[in-house]
């Protein structure tokens, strides 16, 4: 047989009617044995399920809406999980990159809402803008890393924020680090990110000076934030980049500079990207169990749980971080 496979070839090929074999495709009917081998048939005839007819037959499209920052390292490798996920429960992907501006994001959703998404995954650049509200109530959606506060009803999966920063502030305090950059993936249009919000507190209660100034997403466009920020003899002995996209910037900006890693500066990130175990040195940064993040979004997602899970990082100690080297006062070592 040449050309697209369709529903009645998957039904001949299994001897059953046509609503049978869609219900079995579906996994809403029939026995286990036969919701396999069917689904068995319609991987060796090579059958896709039209989307269209889909949404024209059930007044749903399949296909949920991802959104993220996708020039961001970490967001990248995320959001391909997610759409593997969806895919094994056969939905199907629309990916958008909102780039970090909130901008963006309000023409994603307006897209996403155009298209008339069954639902949305996102990791919002600003969780607390009204165009979250565009998505109607019949649109499952599920905010990860931070909650949409101006839309009641979304799921969420959250980051315990305050334990990442804190964790990562208390390993550069303890190192001897006094003066701190944070280099956070924010413009200035959303200043509420909790995670950048919770580190002057938490630094203030460190005994830590926080040097605080927002960075584009992308490792190569904020090369030159990173570059201002250690300029100076009153440069910070540490940088905590909340993200390791950003951290790998700091690595450039510091080597173009002539600082070496941790001798002259020491470098936190906020990812464990599976580039943070490969560059030299080591990338010290905080992990999350980004498999237990997935199903708990897809979960969230289909409704299956109520709660609102929380995760937290754990910290991975590489080459990037030691104390700061002592330096010499005027009169010298005396």
């Amino acid at each position: 047989m040449s050309g697209r496979r369709t529903l009645q070839d998957l039904a001949d090929a299994a001897g059953l009617s046509l609503a049978a074999t869609s219900y079995a495709l579906r996994g809403v009917r029939g026995s286990p044995a036969t919701i396999a081998r069917v689904r068995q048939i319609a991987e060796d005839l090579g059958y896709t399920v039209d989307p269209i007819a889909r949404a024209l037959a059930s007044g749903r499209t399949g296909s949920v809406g991802v959104s993220g920052s996708l020039r961001d390292l970490w967001q990248q490798d995320f959001s391909v999980l997610l759409t593997r996920a969806l895919r094994r429960q056969g939905r199907y992907a629309t990916i958008a990159d909102a780039d970090a501006d909130p901008a963006q994001e309000r023409l994603i959703v307006e897209q996403f809402a155009a298209q008339r998404v069954d639902g949305a995954l996102v990791s919002p650049v600003d969780p607390t803008a009204d165009y979250w509200r565009l998505l109607g109530p019949d649109v499952a959606v599920v905010a990860i890393g931070d909650a949409l506060t101006t839309r009641p009803g979304s799921g969420s999966v959250l980051f315990d924020n305050r334990y990442g920063v804190q964790t990562a502030l208390a390993h550069l305090a303890g190192l001897g680090h006094h003066r701190v950059g944070l280099l956070a993936p924010a413009l200035p249009s959303t200043p509420g990110r909790p995670a950048q919000v919770l580190a002057a507190s938490v630094a203030a209660a460190l005994g830590i000076e926080l040097v605080e100034i927002s960075a584009p997403a992308a490792t190569a466009d904020a090369v030159e934030v990173a570059a201002a920020l250690l300029a100076g003899d009153t440069r910070p002995t540490a940088v905590l980049c909340l993200s390791d996209s950003l951290a790998f910037a700091v690595y450039r900006a510091a080597r173009d500079a002539g600082l070496r890693l941790p001798d002259d500066l020491s470098v936190v990130g906020y990812d464990d990207h599976q580039l943070a175990a490969l560059v030299d040195p080591g990338l010290t940064t905080m992990a999350w169990d980004e498999d237990a993040i997935v199903e708990a979004a897809i979960s969230q997602l289909a409704g299956a749980v109520d709660d609102v899970p929380t995760f937290r990082p754990e910290l991975i100690v590489r080459g990037s971080t030691s104390p700061p080297r002592p330096t010499l006062s005027a009169g010298g070592l005396g």
